[in-house]
């Protein structure tokens, strides 16, 4: 008997978890993301230590359709590609929600929180 119930659960898990795959396929458009400049106005110090750190990101926004807007992002950055005042980093943002861009840059490590 357990076994059944074992077997219709993992059936229906499988089923909906296809669903779910379907769905997210067929649903929708997803915007596609519009890239930009982001202009560094504020910075983190440099740590005294090497290796991984968090950093908090200062700087204005210039894209195919913003022109100026501010925004900042806490990211773990590697102390020997530590952003400077000044840079400009290449980023990817989506149109509707230019807060939550995201850089390509060497010193950039995985996000790890807000």
């Amino acid at each position: 008997m357990l076994e059944v119930v074992m077997a219709v659960a993992m059936v229906t898990m499988l089923a909906v978890t296809i669903g779910a795959v379907v769905a997210g396929r067929s649903g929708r458009p997803r915007a596609s993301l519009e890239h930009g400049s982001l202009y560094i106005t504020g910075v983190s110090p440099l740590p005294e230590m090497t290796g991984e750190h968090y950093v908090t990101i200062t700087g204005t926004i210039t894209g195919p359709t913003i022109t100026g807007k501010v925004v900042y992002r806490r990211f773990a950055w590697d102390a020997a590609h530590w952003p400077a005042i000044g840079d400009h980093l290449t980023i990817a943002y989506p149109p509707h929600n230019p807060d939550n861009w995201h850089a390509d840059h060497p010193g950039l490590r995985p996000y790890l929180g807000s």
